[in-house]
């Protein structure tokens, strides 16, 4: 698409998310947005920034329930990777500081959401990397001598979760493939994963997508955009049941919660997913719940509506299971 404004052509644009003008300028249309965090002593969920890694401005936003929820007793720790098609959002906008606080008070959970790198300034395998990174700082707390005192005190490293929405669910799953990896030494256990509205994608329109070209038409123009390096929508990176991709069996946790909403244009995608990996031989316990009438990550941005609180109610439940047996 080209366009001008205020006699700048516009390269490329993606409607209400993100544009690309030709002299390289980057205009961010949503997600820019930054809300402090915030320390309560008593009561309310605590939340705090912390650098992870300062040469790649690797950073995340802490949660900590009050003190009533935790006790004395150590809690699942939830590291969460936000939304956004891999070139907008934060953990520092309303939305997603909104969200993981209601996440963190329903699950009584120790919560950890990173900010990586966006496309297009920084193309995909950028924020993988990023999340490799982030998994690696959490994993070096796992014998209680880290340097973040909220998870030396608080996080069960026998409960550790990785959770996203849409392009964070695409993280959860590429990084969870790396962690199954027999090379990968991480140095903590996985337990489980929770895939939600998961941004997969294909060259093949599958199920619904084939009656809204217009909503295709858009997704297919997302992936070369971020990923200029791979291009291709059947990238093991996106589109993970493509004939060569790597088995499913690899993937190196034992729990999988898959949520999809009814009127997503991604939910074929996550329902095939499901599928695949009940069927690849891999050994853990595999869940999905779609919630009818709702579209793509609703949940993130209207918590008040029973929908949403059921799902978050569904996550919260995953979080605080028992793990399957070997």
């Amino acid at each position: 698409m080209e366009s001008s404004t205020n006699s700048t052509t516009i390269a490329q644009e993606f409607p209400h998310t993100i544009r690309v003008f030709t002299d390289g300028r980057v205009e961010r249309l949503r997600g820019t947005d930054i809300v402090p965090p915030s320390l309560y002593p008593h009561s309310v969920v605590s939340s705090k920034d912390i650098t992870l890694d300062s040469q790649n401005n690797i950073a995340a936003r802490l949660f900590l329930p009050p003190p009533q929820s935790t006790g004395n007793h150590k809690l699942p720790i939830v590291i969460y990777f936000h939304g956004g098609a891999f070139c907008v959002n934060s953990p520092f906008n309303a939305a997603y500081h909104n969200y993981l606080t209601a996440l963190v008070s329903k699950a009584n959970v120790v919560a950890v959401s990173v900010q990586y790198r966006l496309a297009p300034e920084h193309p995909l395998p950028a924020a993988y990397d990023d999340a490799w990174t982030a998994l690696q700082w959490v994993a070096s707390h796992g014998k209680n001598n880290g340097p973040e005192p909220w998870l030396n005190e608080h996080a069960d490293f026998g409960r550790v979760f990785l959770a996203g929405d849409s392009a964070g669910a695409n993280i959860v799953h590429n990084i969870v493939m790396m962690a199954g990896h027999p090379d990968m030494n991480l140095g903590i256990d996985i337990l489980g994963a929770c895939l939600s509205h998961p941004y997969f994608w294909g060259s093949t329109p599958i199920g619904s997508e084939a009656l809204e070209p217009g909503q295709k038409e858009l997704v297919d123009r997302i992936w070369p955009f971020i990923c200029p390096s791979m291009p291709e929508c059947d990238n093991l990176w996106v589109n993970p049941m493509a004939e060569d991709a790597p088995s499913l069996a690899w993937l190196g946790c034992r729990r999988v919660f898959v949520c999809i909403a009814e009127k997503d244009v991604l939910k074929d995608r996550g329902r095939l997913y499901y599928d695949a990996l009940s069927r690849s031989g891999w050994t853990g316990v595999v869940e999905i719940e779609e919630t009818q009438g709702k579209g793509h990550v609703f949940h993130i941005h209207d918590l008040e509506c029973d929908q949403a609180k059921e799902l978050i109610t569904s996550m919260a439940e995953f979080f605080n299971r028992d793990a399957p047996p070997i």
